[in-house]
């Protein structure tokens, strides 16, 4: 992000400026932990983003160093999206987000099997986690 869009130096704002609304955190989960990564399969999620956000949100997370394009190996139409190094390391942040929603809110079994398995040891899960998410 160039230094002249920042609305102030606060680490916080400076993040929140590039990953900070809902869809892009959105497609970053899908990455993440959907292994989703084209541009249908944003589109086939259960929040059901607009096709124009869902661009937007791209180019400015590919912009930012967050993803990456690389071409589908099926089809010339196709673009397959994958994390970079940067988003990765968005990891730790996204288990801190699925920790404090199941703290206040109901979350599926399936999500709270994986946060048991965090809470075990979380600095193993995210290790692994992350090495898994490199070889994609």
């Amino acid at each position: 992000m160039a230094d002249s869009k920042k609305r102030s130096d606060c680490p916080v704002s400076c993040s929140l400026e590039i990953w900070g609304d809902k869809w892009s955190l959105l497609i970053v989960r899908d990455l993440m932990f959907a292994k989703q990564c084209t541009y249908g399969d944003f589109l086939k999620s259960d929040e059901k983003i607009a096709t124009n956000i869902l661009a937007s949100r791209l180019q400015t997370l590919e912009e930012n160093g967050i993803i990456t394009k690389l071409n589908h190996p099926d089809s010339k139409a196709k673009v397959l999206y994958r994390l970079t190094q940067k988003g990765i390391d968005l990891l730790p942040l996204m288990i801190e987000i699925n920790l404090w929603a199941e703290k206040y809110y109901d979350v599926p079994a399936d999500i709270k099997a994986t946060l048991k398995e965090v809470k075990k040891d979380k600095g193993k899960f995210i290790k692994t986690a992350s090495k898994d998410l490199k070889k994609q």
